[in-house]
């Protein structure tokens, strides 16, 4: 069933595309109340969710975290940064096909996957370096 067109979910794409930065849902909310100040916060996450099932955005599950969309729908990996909880893209090829390679699948059938490496961004990486400077 097609999902017809909405003011409020315009709102919210345009949002994702804006801020090009794996915003988090109150992040996009905080974006949208700018210019729209009336639109409720059950109706961004409402269509972030619509979005994401309609392939229009892409919403990535963070472990421990709060839940992460991403303007860029293709296949891709991302990196989090361990000191301040931002999201990047990282330039690799996509390995399609790698659940196949799973020995012991427990019953499950796979609809995708994403990876999600770990490390310290650079602007975390140079307060920490000016950081120890200072306690030189």
């Amino acid at each position: 069933m097609m999902k017809r067109k909405t003011i409020q979910r315009s709102l919210v794409l345009d949002a994702v595309n804006k801020l090009h930065n794996h915003a988090t849902a109150d992040e996009i909310y905080d974006a949208v109340i700018i210019e729209h100040p009336n639109i409720s916060k059950a109706t961004v996450y409402r269509n972030l969710n619509t979005l994401s099932e309609m392939g229009e955005i892409r919403k990535l599950e963070i472990p421990g975290g709060a839940d992460r969309y991403d303007h860029c729908t293709h296949n891709h990996c991302h990196i989090k940064c361990d000191k301040c909880g931002r999201l990047f893209d990282v330039d690799i090829d996509y390995i399609s096909g790698l659940e196949n390679n799973i020995r012991d699948t427990r019953g499950f059938d796979f609809t995708g996957y994403d990876i999600i490496f770990r490390g310290t961004c650079p602007d975390c990486k140079k307060h920490s370096m000016s950081q120890k400077e200072k306690d030189v």
